[in-house]
């Protein structure tokens, strides 16, 4: 039985925070930079480092790691205060997904996320799903998405002593940047549009694989060959 491995993004992929990530980035920068707008810094389908990077620029100033690690420490002490209050949620159909997946013995499941490893535990946790995913690939380890791929394939191969081949390795994602990462290990592209890009957007892209939202579990399953 050959091994599939499924790397899930998850603001808009698993779920919807209900604002609570914007709102700590806000609070984040008006502690460090002195204004809340955000309006010209790219966010969706970014990764956390990116984001802070992107700030620092517009300041002016220098994302030096002492900087960066300043940034992360204000922004995460803000989501762990804001994801209580807010009111988010998970998306259609995941826990029946990740349990199908999860019974499975030929899948393996883990994240994929422009989120730092923290904000993710963070945010997982307080959707009660932390617990599905075995390791994941983080913006901790580099700022830039598409190389967040080989990370997760090194870590599953330290964990189960196997290289997923690209045909069994499936990048599940809501927006573009998901795809491109998928395209960059040559992994299969599983695009939802469940976040801020419609089905035509993402459509464009031309995943290997487009659903309105993971609702329907057992055509999801089918259509990933399972």
């Amino acid at each position: 039985m050959k091994q599939k491995l499924f790397l899930f993004d998850i603001d808009g992929t698993l779920l919807a925070s209900g604002g609570a990530g914007i709102r700590a980035l806000e609070a984040a920068a008006q502690e460090l930079f002195g204004t809340r707008d955000l309006h010209d810094i790219e966010i969706a389908g970014r990764t956390d480092s990116a984001i802070a990077q992107q700030l620092y620029a517009r300041a002016g100033a220098v994302a030096t790691p002492e900087a960066l690690a300043k940034f992360y420490d204000r922004y995460l002490t803000h989501l762990a205060h804001f994801l209580p209050v807010t009111d988010g949620a998970l998306l259609p159909g995941i826990i029946e997904l990740l349990d199908a997946l999860r019974a499975r013995p030929d899948c393996v499941l883990a994240l994929l996320t422009g989120n730092l490893e923290r904000g993710a535990k963070l945010k997982l946790t307080q959707y009660g799903v932390w617990h599905y995913f075995e390791f994941g690939a983080y913006a901790d380890d580099s700022h830039d998405r598409n190389a967040l791929g080989p990370f997760a394939q090194a870590r599953a191969k330290e964990k189960h002593g196997l290289d997923f081949d690209h045909g069994h390795t499936f990048i599940l994602g809501d927006t573009p940047h998901d795809v491109a990462c998928a395209r960059a290990i040559g992994a299969k592209a599983v695009a939802i549009a469940t976040g801020r890009h419609t089905r035509a957007e993402l459509a464009a892209c031309a995943p290997d694989v487009l659903f309105d939202d993971l609702s329907d579990v057992p055509a999801v399953l089918a259509a990933l060959g399972l």
